[in-house]
């Protein structure tokens, strides 16, 4: 069953349910009410009927004739059955209870009749007392507990008819509403459902593009949408590696191949020198491996980190120092501005890990009397690391690819500089271990700027 289907389904359960339910409180309420009604009503009458006999009475000369007149007319009329009594139980009035009788045999003779239930046959007695004196006493005989008039009865059947026409009203209109909203609902699923299967086949191009006012539905666009650049990207990613790998790989293969032919064709003599260079290059390979395998690591779900407390700023101050002789063979500067007495709890092997990384990425890319600048700063939360260099800058495109595995921009490739691409990927491994951050800012031609922020 479809989503459409499913949620018009429910809405229409739920809200046939809550009529029901309300309508059955209700309609018990009305009807326990509505007898209560009626029987105070009939009682009512007994009570003024009786009164009016009390009035008809005459201390010295009873009851007259028009006196019964006017009391057999009063209990046909009200459907009374009458008897009067005086104090020696003599019945001085009786009124025919064959009336009252006939209309009880009514109900299952005639089938419009049937639809007022006269109820059990009742008998009240009520004494009689004029000018504070016993004169007898009354009996009135009725029958009916509930619906003791047909006003009454039609009254209930109207209700209940009213109750029946609006429950089909509202399954209508509750109908129309739950087929609008599930659509409403439905088609923007069904249509992410379709990108979702464009994407499964390979379609990593497709997009979501929908205008929803429900908010899931527009997050779960954007989801959809950031998986698809995720996946694109990825897919890139993959199939540069493949060519990274091939390259980084194959050069130095290639160049044992080559040294290996020339000494078997005779062309080259088996020197000291050409033995070097054959492990300089199985040496470039161990080291790829090596890289490879440190990566494995890193990606583990649980980095181990050994922390301790210690002087962050005099390890980076010695960082910095080891590397002085290198740059003065460049003629390239790099210059320190550390805040002093800085005290972290931090692997420090990884943290000197992360700064060798990138103090040697920014002195590749910078030109012959380039400048490299290694800051430290205490903040409220962060300490923050920034290394700024002035070389050759990273193109805005590429920025966000560095941080992959074996990426290397095209300037990079340009100007041999060397490395494999693992670098940064690892100094941004050990920087989510410590549960930092690290950012990006670079022009072509201008420089670059590492910023490395970790919580104290």
């Amino acid at each position: 069953m479809n989503l459409v289907k499913n949620l018009s389904l429910g809405f229409l359960l739920t809200i046939l349910i809550s009529i029901s339910i309300t309508g059955f409180i209700s309609n018990y309420m009305i009807d326990k009410k509505f007898d209560q009604y009626l029987m105070d009503e009939h009682k009512t009458k007994a009570l003024k009927f009786k009164s009016l006999v009390t009035e008809l009475y005459n201390e010295e000369e009873g009851f007259s004739e028009s006196d019964f007149s006017e009391i057999h007319r009063f209990a046909m009329l009200e459907d009374f059955y009458i008897q009067v009594l005086n104090n020696n139980g003599e019945k001085i009035i009786e009124t025919d209870i064959m009336n009252i009788h006939h209309k009880k045999m009514m109900e299952f003779m005639m089938p419009d009749s049937g639809k007022m239930k006269l109820g059990e046959y009742i008998e009240e007695s009520y004494e009689l007392i004029s000018n504070g004196k016993s004169i007898g006493k009354i009996i009135i005989g009725y029958y009916g507990t509930a619906n003791l008039t047909l006003g009454g009865v039609e009254f209930k059947t109207t209700l209940n008819s009213s109750f029946f026409i609006s429950v089909l009203i509202a399954l209508i209109i509750g109908l129309c509403i739950s087929i609008i909203i599930a659509k409403k609902i439905a088609t923007p699923l069904v249509k992410i459902t379709k990108i979702s299967n464009e994407m499964r086949k390979g379609n990593l191009e497709a997009r979501v593009n929908i205008k929803s006012n429900t908010k899931e539905i527009g997050e779960l666009s954007n989801s959809i949408n950031y998986l698809a650049e995720t996946l694109q990207k990825e897919d890139k990613l993959r199939k540069r590696l493949t060519a990274d790998m091939a390259h980084e790989i194959r050069t130095p293969l290639t160049n044992v191949k080559t040294h290996i032919e020339a000494l078997i064709d005779g062309i080259f003599e088996p020197t000291k020198e050409r033995f070097e260079s054959f492990y300089e290059e199985i040496e470039r390979l161990i080291k790829l491996v090596e890289k490879l395998r440190d990566i494995a690591k890193l990606e583990e779900a649980n980095l181990h980190l050994s922390k301790t407390e210690y002087n962050l700023s005099k390890d980076i101050v010695k960082v910095i120092d080891s590397f002085k002789p290198v740059f003065k063979k460049k003629d390239a500067q790099i210059i320190s501005l550390i805040d002093q007495e800085v005290y972290v709890i931090m692997d420090r092997d990884k943290l000197k890990q992360i700064m060798y990384n990138l103090i040697s990425n920014a002195f590749k890319f910078i030109e012959k009397n380039g400048k490299v600048e290694v800051s430290l700063k205490e903040e409220k939360e962060n300490i923050v690391i920034e290394v700024k260099d002035d070389g050759i800058g990273i193109s805005e495109h590429e920025i966000p690819y560095i941080f992959e595995r074996f990426y290397r921009s095209d300037i990079s490739r340009s100007k041999k500089t060397g490395g494999t691409g693992i670098g940064l990927t690892i100094t941004k491994a050990l920087i989510d271990a410590h549960r930092g951050s690290i950012n990006v800012t670079s022009r072509l031609g201008e420089g670059s700027v590492f910023t490395v922020k970790i919580p104290k």
